[in-house]
């Protein structure tokens, strides 16, 4: 009998922009455009190295982060698309997904040769709709070229639109960040995200935090309540915190974050978790086209993971979705009791926190994913109980009862 391939995803970081926003922590570089070629042909031959450790995968999602991907312009893009292709058995139905910014997104023509070369999905920096709030972060589109980009990526025959939207914005009002849901949601994505703002430190926009008004707590409850009952009536599901889908257009790629699954990155600062190993490239792009392209020292750093020592990462990223926690699943992966997070998830769903569905999964209701961090840390301190209990009896020679 043929051997099925496992999944795997695959992350290719562009740390390139045309500016960077005031909110932005992640690795990018501005007006580098002459480190481009290079880094393509550093990333192409990256893939390449990587692919025989991939031999008994079937790659079924990709996905072209940043930075602004988009920017890199589709000459390039298409031949690290064509570095995949020719290197990785890849899922006839793989989604291949491009994160773009509205300004670079605007010619069909050029996302129609992405198509064509093999793109189906695109996920637009939308933000906002509001002018006032895109300059006040540093996004220099306009709303007038969300929509341009969205008839663009219709044009060149799209049928996978994703709209990322910010609340708790500088100056935002419930009334404002209404509005820009509103003109969302009018424009016929198949997927929205909403990512509440945290003024990270080191980007500008945490510097002047004094010196502007921000949405509080409660207006930024207020605010993503509202957004996951608005997004539901418009026929958007909620499949994970910050994240709402038409059916059918979840993100394959980022729920493979959300339920352990396979992934291998290329860039600097691209993380992986692939074959039992968690690593991560330094930010640092002449380090990674000198260890790519010459042999150097491709700095990194590396984690050993066994699969039977990742249950406080399964409890914390399946309970960012709606899909939620499964006793049957947890205790068949772990070898460990369920029992002592009951009293715990039956107190949250007394106080609508969490739900359980018929086959006796747990997950956190919208207001549940408000105080998630809390609800997950009292999870966690359970779970280290449990293990304490199980070496304690261990040690004293014990039969542990699995009930």
């Amino acid at each position: 009998m043929k051997e099925q391939k496992m999944p795997l995803g695959l992350y290719i970081h562009i740390p390139f922009c045309a500016q960077k926003c005031a909110y932005c922590d992640f690795y990018s570089l501005p007006h580098a455009e002459g480190k481009m070629d290079e880094y393509v042909r550093a990333v192409s031959a990256h893939l390449a190295e990587v692919a025989p450790r991939a031999a008994q995968h079937i790659v079924d999602t990709v996905y072209f982060g940043g930075g602004t991907p988009s920017y890199l312009g589709p000459k390039r893009l298409k031949a690290l698309l064509s570095s995949v292709q020719k290197h990785y058995v890849l899922s006839k139905d793989a989604e291949i997904t491009l994160e773009a910014n509205p300004d670079s997104a605007g010619d069909w023509r050029a996302l129609r040769t992405l198509r064509r070369a093999g793109f189906n999905r695109i996920s637009l920096g939308m933000q906002s709709s509001i002018e006032g709030e895109l300059r006040a972060v540093g996004r220099i589109h306009t709303f007038e070229q969300v929509r341009a980009a969205v008839d663009a990526a219709r044009k060149a025959k799209f049928k996978n639109v994703s709209l990322d939207l910010i609340y708790g914005l500088p100056e935002q009002t419930m009334e404002s960040f209404s509005a820009s849901l509103r003109a969302a949601v009018a424009l016929e994505p198949e997927h929205i995200s909403c990512y509440g703002l945290k003024l990270e430190e080191g980007t500008p926009l945490y510097t002047a935090r004094n010196t502007f008004s921000a949405a509080d707590d409660d207006l930024q409850a207020d605010m993503y309540l509202f957004a996951v009952s608005f997004l539901q009536e418009a026929g958007f599901a909620q499949y994970e915190i910050s994240n709402f889908a038409r059916p059918g257009f979840e993100s394959r790629h980022n729920l493979k974050y959300w339920t352990l699954s396979e992934y291998a990155g290329f860039g600097p600062g691209a993380h992986s978790d692939f074959g039992g190993v968690r690593y991560s490239f330094d930010r640092d792009l002449d380090a990674y086209i000198n260890g790519a392209l010459r042999g150097g020292q491709m700095p990194m750093e590396c984690e050993d993971l066994p699969a039977w020592t990742r249950d406080t990462e399964y409890l914390m990223l399946t309970l960012r979705t709606v899909r939620g926690l499964n006793p049957r699943a947890f205790e068949n992966m772990f070898r460990q009791r369920f029992a002592p997070f009951l009293p715990l998830l039956e107190r949250y769903e007394a106080l609508g926190l969490a739900a359980r569905s018929t086959d006796n999964t747990w997950h956190f209701t919208p207001r549940g994913f408000l105080v998630s961090n809390t609800l997950i840390g009292e999870l966690l301190d359970a779970l280290s109980s449990e293990k304490q209990r199980r070496f304690d009896a261990t040690a004293r020679g014990d039969y542990i009862v699995r009930t």
